[in-house]
């Protein structure tokens, strides 16, 4: 039997927890034998949803915790005084080791906040990014920083480059993953002061295939495995991307609907589009991974379903098995320190 991956849960955290999010749990077990769910959250609630369910019972344990950071409050002071939250005592499972992952559709500046106090970055990292999977016309693409870093600097923007590559390498499978920083145009010389600085760096990094700027609306095509900026920028993309997306969906939808000939033809299609929509689908990407921490914390949406959740879970297997923190460590030393006050 493969070695366990023990991923602890926040079971409290996001619009349907705890039922989506223990149901998730549920499905991961179901499907992978090589993993362990710590769930973290009120024992009595949790004890009470997992009761509607079979699974292997070894596979799924409860770590009690009284207290629950909301969505509203205030990142920093709930990781500080809620000491006994879920999302604290599952980043304290994975300080400890006891503990592989983390997984959360709790508190985004929580999670964030939390990783870095409590679980700490990998030395030689100047700035965890949050990298999310986005779809595109040649398959996922990681969009990296999407939200954790509003305000970068050029040697943050080559490590988030360094550390993309290696995660799309060896967890997603892409053998020398393109990367490009995103630009209002092709031209070295176009760009703000951050990318004009960042692009000769980029360019003289050994390790990664850096093939130049990425435009906006070449993301969807596929243009590049690994697409590079700070988090103001992916945060805006991602967003775009999601409201976009859904637009589409529901235009597409009524379309179909609007007369009888047009619903003979939805019916005839429904099979290839259905197919195709998948592969749009955010829940079958799972979480984003906040890279270059000492252990793996992986953010998924909030209104997570246990789709999502489920997927979050087994993604992380992947990360254990190829020593995902070890491979952005050696990467990050090999880089001169440029930025030594941060």
């Amino acid at each position: 039997m493969s070695e366990m991956t023990r991923v602890a849960l926040d079971a409290m955290g996001g619009d349907h927890a705890p039922g989506e999010i223990i149901k998730g749990a549920v499905e991961a077990v179901q499907k992978r034998k090589d993993i362990k769910v710590l769930l973290t959250g009120r024992e009595e609630v949790l004890k009470k949803a997992l009761s509607a369910y079979t699974y292997p019972e070894g596979q799924i344990e409860i770590v009690n915790a009284t207290e629950v950071i909301q969505t509203a409050e205030p990142p920093v002071a709930a990781v500080r005084s809620k000491r006994d939250s879920s999302i604290v005592a599952a980043m304290k499972l994975v300080k400890r080791g006891e503990a592989d992952a983390f997984v959360s559709a709790g508190n985004s500046g929580a999670v964030l906040a939390g990783g870095q106090i409590l679980i700490g970055k990998i030395k030689g990292v100047e700035r965890a990014p949050l990298a999310p999977l986005i779809p595109t016309a040649k398959g996922a693409a990681l969009l990296i920083d999407c939200g954790a870093n509003v305000d970068a600097r050029p040697s943050h923007l080559v490590q988030f480059a360094q550390m993309g590559s290696i995660y799309m390498e060896h967890v997603i499978g892409k053998k020398n993953p393109t990367v490009g920083i995103v630009n209002i145009g092709a031209e070295e010389e176009k760009g703000n002061a951050l990318v004009k600085e960042t692009f000769p760096l980029l360019k003289a990094c050994k390790g990664i295939n850096f093939v130049g700027s990425v435009e906006a609306r070449d993301i969807p095509s596929g243009a590049v495995d690994v697409v590079v900026c700070e988090a103001f920028v992916g945060n805006v993309i991602l967003k775009l991307y999601e409201g976009v997306g859904g637009t589409l969906i529901k235009k597409i939808k009524a379309s179909m609907m609007t007369s009888p000939r047009s619903k003979i033809g939805a019916l005839l299609v429904k099979p290839a589009l259905k197919a195709t929509l998948k592969d749009f689908d955010a829940s079958e990407y799972g979480g984003a991974p906040l890279l270059g921490l000492k252990g793996l914390v992986v953010k998924t949406h909030g209104s997570s379903t246990a789709k999502e959740v489920c997927t979050s879970i087994i993604q992380c297997v992947a990360f254990k098995k190829h020593n995902i923190s070890e491979k952005i460590q050696a990467a990050v030393q090999k880089t001169p320190d440029e930025d030594q006050g941060q």
